[in-house]
């Protein structure tokens, strides 16, 4: 009995890491083991900045679209706030 290699499985796989990598510099985004090492790299960044990002700004408790609101409605305010944010002194 030959052996079954699961190709169709291999080859989603192989797919949907060169998707995640679309973009990528280089050998990044053509070459499979390339593009894994860096997509699970840029993975663990992203999930460290998230955590960063939610440390970085612990003042102000707005969230997107609240601050998008106040940008349509209140541009003296939301003006205000961007400037305190970039400097808090």
């Amino acid at each position: 009995m030959t052996r079954a290699k699961n190709s169709p499985v291999t080859h989603r796989r192989r797919k949907k890491v060169l998707k995640q990598a679309k973009g990528y510099f280089g050998s990044k985004h053509k070459l499979f083991r390339t593009a894994k090492e860096q997509v699970m790299k840029s993975l663990a960044y992203a999930y460290r900045d998230r955590k960063q990002r939610k440390r970085d700004f612990p003042q102000i408790r707005l969230d997107r679209k609240q601050l998008s609101e106040m940008a349509i409605d209140r541009p003296q305010h939301f003006e205000a706030l961007i400037s305190k944010v970039q400097n808090p002194c």
